[in-house]
């Protein structure tokens, strides 16, 4: 088996592990806040992460720290939407909007850099209207908590990928990663603590989701995506990561028995389209920045 094809089966599977993250996070918030969660995830995610790379660690400089500071604070803030969001929606749904991330980074990125948004970018952004709007709307023609939270955790998952890929440039990512973990999970205990919210999981099902949020989607995922994103091309991660959604459909409804009306399916499938308009349009940006830090799901 070659290196690349190692390295597809690798990031293939810490989509997998990120699909399923939805669902586990709906598992925790059963028996947990979700400050609380964000707490335990990253902060165990840190420690593990953290073993693995503690020489790194040691040697690490004050403009790394600083950076691996702001992209914690950042990640926190993704997560806070997110993890609300999940509580008040399906993880179907959370998985689709989540995955919007990819649609507003070149738009992003075209605003920072003052320049004029490519035709397809366009084709996307009016493709995800349309889908969000018929994944999200209810006959009301209104739209729940959730849903707007898990766009607004989409929008600043963009803003965290473009800040990443501006701060690897100068510093190592892996360390800058690490600290971010911890910076996330110390920022969810000040909260929980602050607000009168600290509290450890009760039931068996709750740690088994904490301690799968952590080891396997947070701190697993983050170092194997970046061993493997030095030996697999940048369209073979795109396609890979646009099946994280679908992978979130599916455990959903096996484990869960949660689904998507007609509407919705027909909503999640423009969705996915856009996402695959966007990372095929702007590949070198948006892949880069995404699977650099895949922690983040």
């Amino acid at each position: 088996m070659t290196n690349q094809i190692r390295a597809d089966v690798g990031m293939l599977l810490v989509t997998l592990l990120w699909g399923s993250s939805y669902l586990f996070m709906k598992l925790g918030l059963i028996d947990m806040h979700p400050l609380n969660l964000i707490a335990l995830r990253f902060g165990i995610a840190f420690l593990v992460a953290g073993t693995v790379f503690f020489r790194r660690l040691f040697r690490v400089d004050k403009a790394t720290l600083g950076r691996g500071i702001i992209l914690g604070i950042i990640l926190f803030s993704v997560f806070v939407a997110i993890t609300y969001g999940v509580q008040h929606t399906s993880a179907p749904h959370a998985g689709f909007l989540v995955s919007l991330a990819v649609v507003f980074v070149p738009i992003l990125a075209s605003t920072v850099r003052k320049q004029k948004i490519q035709r397809n970018i366009l084709v996307a952004i009016g493709i995800a209207i349309l889908g969000v709007g018929l994944l999200t709307l209810n006959n009301h023609l209104t739209v729940n908590l959730g849903d707007v939270l898990c766009i607004g955790g989409a929008f600043l998952y963009a803003i965290h990928i473009i800040v990443t890929d501006a701060f690897v440039k100068r510093g190592d990512p892996i360390t800058m990663g690490t600290i971010q973990l911890g910076i996330a999970g110390f920022l969810g205990l000040s909260v929980s603590v602050f607000s009168g919210q600290v509290q450890l999981p009760h039931t068996g099902n709750a740690w088994i989701a904490v301690l799968t949020l952590s080891v396997l989607c947070s701190a697993f995922g983050f170092i194997v995506q970046t061993v493997t994103q030095k030996h697999t091309l940048p369209t073979h991660t795109g396609l890979i990561f646009s099946l994280e959604p679908v992978f979130t459909v599916i455990f959903a409804y096996v484990f869960a028995g949660e689904t998507l009306s007609s509407r919705g399916v027909v909503g999640a499938c423009l969705v996915l389209l856009s996402i695959v308009f966007a990372e095929f349009g702007s590949q070198n940006f948006v892949v880069r920045g995404l699977h650099r830090h895949g922690n983040a799901s």
